[in-house]
């Protein structure tokens, strides 16, 4: 495993600090951090393979910080969700092995059709949730297989919309409230990026330094977003996803 770094001034380091702190706030709400921290990495000169890689680093902070918060507040437990978390892990760590072999430009362009269709479910979501639970539903061990294996493997593989997808299958398919929803996804969120950042740190690409520093933004920033999601439940959540849906959905169309 090499130890990249990468030689920048301080005030670049403040910038991602703040851009990761932002990006933080965000996404644990509603996800799509990386929206925010991708770009601003590339714009700091990394290629990229640095830019991916090293988003991954400071983006367990986020998830992880966020977790914990929800964890505590006792909005998940744990207990409850070793084999979601197992299935998950599986699936990352998959999807991160098979991304130099797979062509997931196709992937991409369905993409923003499926996070379109997220935001419009989350828009009619007071009326369309409790239908669509009542008649769809997996048991805790179905959803721990299917869901967190597939979606999982999706974060591995692309990633963009991991959380929203997370979110919707709770609310669909176990019938969650939309803060506990958040908070589930979180969990499941973070175990995704750790298990795909344990492969990353062995392709050379992280940039130790820069990780860490956004890291750091991305902990504190996470934070404030969990606190805010307790605190204003559906009425922040809601049109927080279906901005962030609607903004990878358009990033995703322009870039392919």
């Amino acid at each position: 495993m090499d130890f990249v770094f990468f030689d920048i001034s301080l005030w670049v380091y403040l910038a991602l600090f703040a851009a990761a702190f932002f990006a933080g706030v965000i996404d644990a709400i509603a996800g799509g951090g990386g929206l925010i921290t991708v770009p601003v990495l590339l714009a700091a000169g990394l290629s990229p393979a640095e830019a991916l890689a090293t988003n991954k680093l400071q983006g367990c902070a986020g998830t992880v910080s966020a977790s914990y918060h929800f964890i505590k507040k006792g909005q998940v437990k744990l207990s409850d969700m070793w084999l979601p978390i197992v299935m998950t892990a599986i699936g990352a760590i998959f999807g991160t092995l098979l991304v130099s072999y797979l062509d997931s430009r196709l992937l991409l362009k369905a993409v923003p059709i499926i996070l379109i269709a997220v935001a419009i479910f989350f828009f009619f979501l007071p009326k369309v949730q409790p239908y669509i639970a009542s008649r769809f539903s997996l048991t805790h061990i179905q959803f721990a297989v299917i869901i967190g294996t597939s979606i999982g493997f999706y974060d591995g593989l692309i990633g963009p919309g991991t959380g929203a997808f997370f979110s919707t299958a709770y609310l669909c398919l176990m019938g969650l409230t939309v803060v506990s929803a958040t908070a589930h996804t979180k969990v499941l969120n973070a175990t995704s990026n750790l298990a795909s950042l344990a492969m990353f740190a062995f392709s050379g690409h992280l940039i130790w330094m820069l990780g860490i520093v956004m890291g750091i933004g991305q902990w504190f920033g996470a934070q404030i977003g969990s606190r805010l999601v307790i605190t204003k439940g559906a009425k922040l959540i809601r049109p927080m996803v279906i901005i962030m849906c609607l903004a990878i959905s358009v990033k995703l169309l322009l870039d392919n």
